[in-house]
Order: structure tokens, then sequence, then C-alpha cells
């Protein structure tokens, strides 16, 4: 009896084809951007097909051939870059149109129930193997483009560094010109106004210098680490940024654990603190009336020196945190983007971490170093 329904089931759908093509034709979303807009319809024959070959034949026989419709069909929507919603439509319209028409044939309700489930789950599979295909091409996309990107930034890098190790040597040979002249101007006229600052001037701008070169690795050859004092570092940083924390009226609060000594790059380690320190005095003098930068160092539970420093500028939105130490992300507009990931390079030389919490009331760098036990003599 089983075989004879089927029979009759086949026979409708057979001869109802035309009818279930045509309405299914019509209904179709098709994209007029679509390079594949005329390979549709086809498809609604290809999944009739498959429809019949499922109804009359063992599953496992037509397992791979879904299979093989689905990817198919799932590479033409990834190659048409169409959204997969007006996709999942279609099939499902079809697999609406197919059901309504069943319901015409005169069969009992289970049998006709179980021709249903049936056509569900032929297209479910079908549905199945195709998103999973796609999403499979997709992910593999974003992968390779994600990976260009990265390797796009890394030439970007490279290229910086080769320009920066010849033309900003070139650039620092009249730099130390002009500051030899201007200690010699000191010394022969002590009373002379504004030296004081020009000097103070192209220090920043030998700072800034710096942060280049660092970035090309050359000036690391031939240094040797050396003990020193993370305190006396700190004072030498304010001292050096004395003009600017005063023109900028900015409150400095120092709460410092004693006797903490670092092994490793001092001159590296001052560029870091003056950067941090300087961008918060930036930010600061433009947004507060009462700008107050926060100074605390201390020890972590195993050992490691912890130093903190907070400023009660604006809250950095939770996107530009995630990403603030990456090559050529700022916020100003003037900015490269370079020095707060020149400083996390520094640090993470160092077998350090630099982070960055930010919230409505304070902004915190944190900076997480071995410390040494021996001091410097």
């Amino acid at each position: 009896m089983a075989i004879e329904t089927n029979d009759v089931v086949l026979e409708f759908l057979h001869s109802k084809k035309e009818t279930l093509l045509r309405e299914w034709k019509e209904k179709v979303l098709i994209n007029d951007e679509d390079p594949y807009r005329d390979k549709i319809r086809d498809n609604a024959d290809a999944m009739f097909h498959l429809v019949i070959q499922f109804l009359s034949k063992e599953e496992q026989e037509l397992e791979k051939y879904i299979q093989q419709l689905a990817y198919k069909v799932a590479e033409e929507r990834v190659k048409a870059e169409i959204n997969i919603g007006d996709f999942l439509y279609n099939v499902n319209l079809g697999r609406s149109i197919f059901q309504k028409h069943l319901n015409h044939i005169e069969i009992n309700y289970h049998k006709l129930q179980e021709y249903h489930e049936k056509i569900s789950y032929c297209v479910d599979k079908f549905l199945y193997h195709a998103v999973s295909r796609y999403t499979d091409a997709k992910d593999q996309i974003i992968k390779e483009k994600t990976q260009f990107i990265d390797s796009t930034h890394k030439d970007r890098l490279t290229l910086l560094g080769q320009m920066t190790s010849s033309f900003i040597h070139e650039f620092r040979n009249p730099l130390t010109s002009v500051q030899g002249f201007i200690q010699l101007l000191k010394s022969e006229h002590p009373s002379m106004k504004y030296l004081d600052i020009i000097s103070n001037e192209l220090e920043q701008l030998n700072f800034r210098i710096s942060q280049f070169l660092l970035l090309s690795k050359k000036e690391l050859i031939g240094k040797e680490k050396v003990i020193f004092s993370l305190n006396e570092l700190i004072e030498e940083v304010l001292i050096f940024l004395y003009p600017s924390i005063l023109d900028g009226k900015v409150t400095i609060l120092k709460n410092l654990q004693g006797d903490l000594y670092l092994k490793g790059y001092a001159d590296e380690i001052r560029q870091v603190l003056i950067n941090i320190i300087f961008n918060a005095i930036d930010v600061l003098t433009q947004y507060r009336i009462d700008p107050v930068i926060d100074i605390k160092s201390s020890l972590t539970e195993n050992g490691q020196i912890k130093l903190d420093i907070a400023n009660n500028g604006p809250r950095i939105p939770d996107h530009l945190v995630s990403s603030i130490f990456e090559p050529f992300v700022t916020t100003k507009t003037l900015g490269t983007g370079l020095g707060l990931f020149v400083c996390r390079e520094i640090i993470e030389k160092h077998q350090g971490k630099l982070t960055c919490h930010s919230d409505t009331d304070r902004t915190v760098f944190r900076i997480i170093l071995p410390t040494s036990v021996q001091k410097k003599v």
C-alpha cells in the first residue's frame, strides 16, 4: 500500500511540475545586481528534481547529490555578494509551495504528514549544507582580508623603519648642532632671555625623533642594559616636562614606593613616561579647569613593579581603548598614531605590560615591569 501511495504522490507532483515551478519562479526574490540571477530559476528546477528523487530513493543514495547541489548554490551566493537572506527566503518559498499543493492529494492524513515531513527534511538537509558551505567560505574570505590588512600594516611599519633610519638621522645632525650653539650662547650670555625655552623645545623635538628612530631598531646596537631607579627617572621626567606642566596649570600628585629599581634601557623607559604624561597634559589643558595627574608606584603580590599614571581627563571610548596601542591609531588631528604603539613596544621589550583603563572619572595607564633587587652602584 505504501508503494502505491508513493506512486500516487510522485505522479501528482510530476503532473503539477509546471504549475509548481511557475508559481515558485514568479515569487522568488532576485536582486538586479546578482550575477547569477538567471541561474536562480534553474536552481528551482534542480530543487524540484531533488525533492522527487528524495521521495523515490533511499536517503543514503541522495546525500552526495544534496551536498553537491548545496555547495554549488552556496558558492554562487558567496561570489554574488548578495544577502543570503534572499536565498533562504526562496528555498523556504519552494518548500511552502510543495506542501500547499500536496494538501490537494486525496490520501490518508497521516501519510500526508509523512510526506510533508520528508519534504521538510530534504529542504532542511539542503539548507544545512548550503549555509555551512557559505559560512565557511565567508569566514575564509574574512580571514584572508584580515591577513592582508595585518600584512599591509607590517609593510607600512617596515617602510617607515627604512625611511626613518636614514632620513631622521640626517635631521638629527643639524638639531645637535643647534643644541650645541644654544649651550654656547648660555655660557656667553647667561642673561639672554628665552634660551631655556628654546632648549626645552629642542629637547621635545629630539624626543619625538627618538620615537621614530626606535621603530627602526637600529639604535639598540651596542646598547647595554643598566640598573636604574624608577623614582629618580620619574623626577627627571617631571623636571623635563615642568614648563608644560606649569603652562597647563596641572597638579601633579605622587605616591611613590621607595627603592624600586629596573634593569633595562633607561632612556627608553624615560620616553614611555614622557609620552604618557605629556599626552595627559595635552588632553587635560583642553578639557579641564582643574587638571590632575596622579602617579603611583607599588609592588604587586608577585614582586613586580606596578606604575599607574592616572589623569582626570575625559573618558576614552571603549572602541579606542581596545585599539589605542595599535600603530596609526590616534585621537589627535595631527597625531601620527605611533606614540603609544612605541610605548607598548618598549614595555614589552622589557618583559612588561602596558594597559589602559578609562571611565567617566579618570583614565589610567598601567605599567607592569619586573623589578631588579640589585641597586645601581
